[in-house]
């Protein structure tokens, strides 16, 4: 790939990123489909400077994560209504000087999980009450799903059940609890932490799929043990991907090549 005066310039912001597989992943795609586009890692620990920088140097597309993805709201000049609902931006559209706020994080959860099973009208538990536990709350109720909450901290757990109108309940009371799909949403399980799992295994047969957003290991416990209980597994490379792939699409207004995206993104992990 030759950079050049035309070069559509793209990447992510956050602080720490130099560890992030978004620049592998959107770079291959890029590639793949000739387009003269580049992503890079942007360190950043000012928000609104860089969003200046953003505008002020032509660059066209952004991912933001942690930990900026509430700050940059107020810099915006558009928001997409989903991600204004969740209080939270993962990706920026540059057009013309102009940022738009989008969030794919609910995409890329949806996507994944519908590949196992169709949302609407099921019963979800949704363990966690973070950001990520938030856009995928959100998510599920665009989808048409029903949602049961789950999480250790009272305080913020009851407050964003509030925010989805959903029940919630002490990660400790739900054994007796039966749904059509378990999502940890929360980084329980992640290295280097891999022998920690959020739910007992003897829980987990009464859920249909069981979905884990941590993607390192790749398999987690809950995985795992709910492979072993008969459960059809969702692990949180497939939701890395999809909310990636959405991005790629709001910025290129082309169809993102999974498959190679994919390719990338296990090629990543497998270095790591």
């Amino acid at each position: 790939m030759r950079i050049n005066g035309k070069t559509l310039v793209h990447g992510i912001m956050g602080n720490p990123v130099a560890h992030t597989l978004s620049p592998a992943m959107h770079n291959r795609a890029f590639e793949t489909l000739g387009l003269n586009a580049v992503y890079v890692p942007f360190p950043v620990s000012d928000a609104a400077a860089a969003m200046a920088g953003f505008r002020a140097l032509g660059v066209r597309g952004v991912s933001v994560t942690i930990p900026h993805k509430q700050a940059v709201i107020a810099h915006l000049d558009d928001i997409d209504p989903v991600a204004a609902a969740i209080g939270a931006v993962n990706t920026l559209v540059i057009e013309n000087g102009r940022i738009t706020g989008h969030n794919t994080d609910w995409i890329g959860a949806n996507r994944a999980l519908e590949e196992k099973i169709p949302l609407a009208a099921k019963k979800i538990l949704l363990l966690g009450a973070g950001g990520s536990a938030r856009a995928i709350g959100f998510g599920l109720l665009e989808a048409g799903a029903g949602i049961v909450l789950a999480s250790r901290t009272p305080e913020s757990g009851r407050e964003l059940a509030r925010t989805l109108s959903c029940p919630w309940l002490p990660l400790s009371e739900i054994g007796g609890l039966t749904a059509d799909c378990l999502i940890n949403a929360t980084s329980v399980g992640m290295a280097p932490h891999p022998d920690a799992s959020p739910v007992p295994g003897e829980y987990l047969s009464r859920f249909s799929v069981v979905m884990d957003i941590v993607y390192s290991p790749l398999e987690t416990k809950l995985l795992r043990e709910a492979k072993q209980a008969g459960c059809q597994v969702v692990n949180g490379l497939a939701m890395l991907l999809y909310q990636g792939v959405a991005q790629f699409e709001l910025w290129t207004g082309q169809k993102a090549p999974v498959d190679i995206m994919r390719e990338s993104l296990l090629a990543g992990l497998s270095s790591k």
